[in-house]
């Protein structure tokens, strides 16, 4: 692994806030060690396309404060087949690459561990995605800035709220995972959150607004997109009918989550983890996950990382300060 002289950075899967302070990390960290760093645009589709440029310093100068990703990102069917990674990999070769630090979630890391292990390859992967569902770190790239752009949103939508007596359904992003629901509609101070992991159906949350104190001069429900009631909408239709004096309206918060400047958090943790990466490498590391946790720098296998088995648990002490706090 001493033999590293060349390193390709990619970011693949979902943007999340972050990225570029992470391809930043790593290109300046390969400088510093005197490796040579070429970005793949598009990410594996890219690199089976050969879509690379050179990187240095100056090229991710004036980026850490920028939202996306400067290397591009994409889903690639034809990295899923034998015949594309064997194209990836070839490219690879041809450009003189060494080692690969990917940038994303559990696809993005499913994909690293088989091409890795196929070709016995050196790969390091960073925790880009907003959903902070990786097993091995605290936090996510991403996932901070997220939260934070529900808070502020919902925040405005509760203005209109309370100037209208009305009862508001925002749905935010979450397919598998509640996590953005939990934090952000804590934050937010929600009457419910209903999440996929809870499963409280639609009997619970009609019990809870019937149960709940009438003087409140507005409601928010905060709901993943994944639960199990169908989104936001399907909720809105069945409330209006079990309480038609309710004025009720649904805000789908939608693609905002993945944009906008990263918070300080999440710029800080991607260039932790990104140095982290360079140098995980150049210490013969593999298959792996550099993450944070317990504010300690960890190395975790993609087969465990990519399972979810310790990412951060809803667990029922979560859920009753949801409902204390709903008083």
């Amino acid at each position: 692994m001493n033999k590293i002289k060349k390193i390709g950075v990619l970011t693949s899967g979902g943007d999340a806030p972050g990225m570029n302070a992470a391809i930043r990390a790593v290109v300046r960290a390969g400088s510093h060690y005197d490796l040579e760093v070429t970005g793949i645009l598009r990410g594996y589709e890219g690199l089976i396309h050969g879509d690379f440029v050179e990187m240095n310093p100056k090229s991710v100068g004036n980026i850490i404060q920028r939202g996306g990703t400067i290397l591009k990102t994409a889903r690639s069917d034809a990295f899923r087949t034998t015949e594309g990674r064997k194209e990836a990999h070839d490219q690879l070769v041809k450009a003189g690459i060494d080692a690969l630090v990917v940038i994303g979630g559990d696809g993005t890391f499913t994909g690293a561990n088989l091409f890795s292990h196929e070709f016995n390859f050196p790969v390091i992967g960073l925790p880009g995605t907003i959903d902070n569902d990786l097993c091995g770190t605290d936090f996510t790239i991403g996932y901070d800035t997220a939260i934070n752009t529900v808070v502020n949103a919902v925040d405005k939508i509760r203005d209109t709220a309370e100037s209208h007596d009305r009862l508001f359904i925002v749905e935010v992003m979450g397919r598998d995972s509640g996590l953005i629901a939990l934090r952000s509609g804590i934050g937010v101070g929600a009457e419910s959150i209903l999440i996929p992991e809870a499963n409280s159906g639609v009997d619970g949350l009609i019990a809870r607004l019937e149960s709940g104190r009438r003087d409140k001069s507005s409601k928010i429900i905060v709901v993943a997109e994944g639960d199990d009631m169908g989104g936001a909408f399907n909720i809105g239709e069945t409330l209006k009918e079990k309480f038609p004096t309710y004025d009720i309206r649904v805000s789908v918060l939608g693609h905002i989550q993945r944009g906008g400047k990263p918070s300080c958090m999440d710029r800080v943790l991607a260039s932790r983890l990104g140095v982290a990466a360079v140098e995980g490498l150049l210490a013969g590391r593999t298959q792996v996950m550099a993450g944070q946790l317990n504010r300690e720098i960890v190395f975790t296998p993609f087969s465990r990382a990519i399972k979810h088995i310790d990412a951060e648990e809803i667990t029922p002490a979560w859920l009753k300060l949801v409902d204390i706090l709903s008083l």
